[in-house]
């Protein structure tokens, strides 16, 4: 891996991304209870093991904590909402996702969502996607004009190619 320094900052936050949600789906694997304050904990272990690692400045880290959280708090809520399959979540097909981060995102999905069903109205509301952050895989779609962006993996959300707005949403059924 490239130094810090020398690596382009939006791969340095993606690459965070998925090492956060890596970091995440291995303490939850070890922990007995999958209750919120594990979930907030992992969260904040991953944060600050960016951190010391000098992968991420504390501000970076903490961003890419938000981000992930979310995401995951997207999925938890499209599960307990609808009852649907995981792989809906992601709205395209499945080959196209890689199958390591498919697996991490679904067993940190799953166990977070029975204590997040009560934070399920909460989560729709804040689950709005904006310009510069890092967003895990799936579609999301412009508030603005409809365009939908498909990401197979983490990624830099960019403005909206069609109108440049820069909020977006998860793309509901």
């Amino acid at each position: 891996m490239a130094p810090k320094e020398n690596r382009d900052p939006v791969d340095r936050m993606v690459d965070a991304y998925e090492s956060m949600l890596e970091r995440v789906d291995e303490m939850l694997e070890a922990a007995e209870k999958t209750t919120l304050p594990v979930l907030k904990k992992s969260l904040d272990t991953a944060r600050e093991k960016a951190v010391e690692l000098d992968e991420l400045a504390r501000e970076e880290a903490e961003k890419i904590a938000g981000c992930l959280e979310r995401d995951m708090k997207d999925a938890a809520h499209f599960l307990s909402e609808t009852g649907e399959d995981f792989r809906n979540w992601f709205r395209f097909d499945m080959q196209l996702i890689e199958g390591r981060m498919m697996e991490m995102f679904a067993k940190v999905a799953d166990r977070t969502k029975l204590e997040l069903d009560r934070f399920a109205e909460q989560a729709k509301e804040a689950s709005r996607y904006h310009t510069g952050e890092i967003t895990g895989p799936g579609t999301l779609v412009c508030t603005q004009c409809g365009k939908e962006l498909h990401f197979h993996k983490a990624g830099h959300i960019p403005p909206c190619p069609k109108c440049h707005a820069t909020e977006y949403r998860r793309q509901e059924d």
